[in-house]
């Protein structure tokens, strides 16, 4: 299945040990060699990267994780192609602009019907390539865009309902394990994934950890492996297996965390 990573911090913070740990899943040698992408919020807009091609050995991947920019923010996804070409369409993280922001999606699961629902219908916005996850993604984005009227973010708790139903909706068609950032806040909802040796998806999806680090030496036993720009720093990981030997978190079967720098809100 695909990979999934994001990391929320309280100060703009460089990845380093999680996206190489993750792009190893993306290899020669393993079944997600279908393309990567990574976005790195910066303030309301994004700064993305995507290869449709192994992320395992890719010299992007080793470039970002050196000189890729600081951020609060980063959503990382590592394609096991289901549906759709291996193209640059169809590789994820895919974003589109609402209400002023960047608003970016990753998904890790499979969908049979999602086009033939009659409630998860895209509105204003279109997919571009031909996955199920594209699909969801603006689905999504059409119930948010009732929301987004205003110059400012609207209320969380009518953000954090939407998001909840359309999650409900997608665990009745398969895996729905999803990373959605809306320029303000993270919303990560995990549900059912296939395991090493099971033939079915089962929970987790998603692990959390989440540690308080002092300094600025990149070190695997600090944020799992983030690098520090220096000071204190609070950071959250959520990926789809744990990238280190550090205390990760499963979510509950359906759970859905709202992220914040680095602080889960709910």
């Amino acid at each position: 299945m695909c990979e999934l990573l994001a990391l929320s911090t309280s100060h703009p913070t460089q990845l380093n040990f999680s996206l190489h740990t993750l792009a190893a899943h993306g290899g020669e040698g393993s079944s997600t060699r279908d393309g990567w992408g990574v976005a790195f919020y910066q303030g309301r807009d994004v700064a993305l990267f995507r290869e449709p091609s192994a992320a395992g050995n890719s010299a992007l991947v080793q470039f970002l994780e050196t000189r890729g920019p600081p951020t609060t923010l980063a959503i990382s996804h590592i394609r096991h192609a289901t549906r759709g070409s291996v193209s640059f369409a169809n590789t994820q993280p895919f974003m589109r602009e609402l209400g002023g922001r960047t608003h970016v999606f990753a998904h890790n699961g499979d969908l049979p019907g999602i086009e033939q629902s009659g409630s998860l219908v895209p509105g204003a916005h279109r997919a571009i390539g031909q996955t199920d996850s594209e699909h969801a993604f603006c689905a999504l984005l059409g119930r948010m865009a009732v929301l987004w009227g205003g110059p400012t973010p609207p209320p969380l708790d009518g953000r954090r309902a939407a998001v909840a139903a359309f999650a409900a909706e997608l665990r009745a068609l398969g895996p729905a394990n999803f990373l959605y950032a809306d320029g303000d806040v993270l919303f990560a909802h995990g549900h059912r994934r296939k395991h090493s040796g099971s033939p079915r998806a089962e929970p987790p999806g998603l692990w959390m950890v989440q540690q308080h680090c002092v300094g600025s030496e990149p070190a695997p036993d600090c944020g799992a492996g983030v690098s520090m720009s220096g000071g204190e720093r609070l950071s959250l990981l959520i990926a789809s297996v744990p990238l280190t030997d550090a205390a990760w978190r499963p979510f509950a079967e359906g759970e859905l965390l709202v992220v914040r720098d680095g602080q889960v809100l709910g």
